[in-house]
């Protein structure tokens, strides 16, 4: 699998991340940065990385876009983390295009690649706009859009992050000809987060990985208390559908990306398989604890 992450601004990336490499049943085999300044979001991972152990996962630093002034203390809200790492130090392996690492993997793997998209979508565009054959090799799994329930559970449906912060790129990588594409949108994992005992025991560890968690999640709440739980962790969600749907009751619909970034039902549009609603959410939370423990 790959993983497109656009870390550095909501924290539920780097909680995700752990999640990913505490999963056995997924072989990690690039990392790459999307949007804005890809190359600290690289450095972010770099440090995350080498503080579980798995420097022998390759990054990719994906397109660089102007950065977003009036975003731009969000964006580096967890800068502070790495203000003394240094990325040309990183033990591991560096692509400085992102983008062609990523389609050298899935074009070249004897079997078919999940490509997990937490992120906007610029470099799944690009890669798609410089080599189109990668869609048909490849299983799509993205934490993207609002479907019938919005941010905060509400029945609404919203314009979601990911979709209207590059509304272009999203109307490219849903309309390609995926293998087989997923979603979780809002309505499953907008209402994720850890509390009580299961977030304490996440909170108390002395493991590397969950040391480099709750450390950026110390810095991005600013000096404000955590009030016992984690933040919103949508991106969890797309890790665990790369490789179950268990505990959650998928839907097939055919779904179109509207100008405005929200997401329609439409007959004509691409069909997609997405998580609709929970069947098992506090198995979910039980079965997200134990990852991220490490007790998989």
């Amino acid at each position: 699998m790959i993983l497109d992450t656009d870390v550095g601004g909501d924290i539920d990336d780097t909680w995700a991340i752990a999640m990913m490499l505490r999963s056995p049943e997924l072989n990690v085999r690039l990392i790459t940065t999307a949007t804005h300044d890809t190359t600290y979001r690289a450095t972010l991972v770099a440090k995350q990385l080498e503080m579980a152990g798995h420097t022998d996962v390759p990054i990719g630093i994906g397109i660089r876009e102007a950065d977003d002034p009036a975003a731009a203390d969000w964006e580096y809200r967890i800068a502070g983390w790495v203000e003394d790492y240094d990325l040309k130090k990183f033990p591991g392996t560096i692509h400085e295009d992102g983008v062609a690492a990523m389609i050298e993997i899935l074009m070249n793997s004897p079997e078919p690649v999940t490509l997990i998209s937490i992120a906007p979508l610029p470099n799944v565009a690009a890669a798609l706009d410089r080599e189109p054959r990668i869609a048909p090799r490849t299983r799509f799994v993205g934490m993207h859009g609002s479907v019938r329930r919005g941010y905060g559970g509400l029945h609404q449906v919203d314009a979601e992050s990911n979709v209207k912060t590059n509304v272009p790129a999203a109307k490219k990588a849903f309309t390609a000809p995926w293998k087989d594409i997923t979603i979780t949108p809002l309505d499953t994992c907008g209402i994720i987060n850890l509390q009580g005992r299961r977030y304490q025991a996440v909170r108390q560890s002395q493991d590397p990985a969950m040391r480099a968690v709750i450390e950026s999640f110390q810095i991005w709440l600013r000096g404000q208390p955590d009030e016992g739980h984690s933040s919103i962790l949508f991106d969890t969600v797309a890790i665990y559908l790369a490789f179950t749907t268990a505990q959650l009751r998928m839907e097939k619909l055919r779904i179109r990306i509207t100008d405005e970034g929200k997401m329609v039902e439409d007959p004509a549009a691409p069909l997609l398989n997405v998580a609709a609603d929970w069947t098992d959410l506090e198995g979910y939370y039980d079965f997200l604890t134990a990852r991220l423990l490490g007790q998989a």
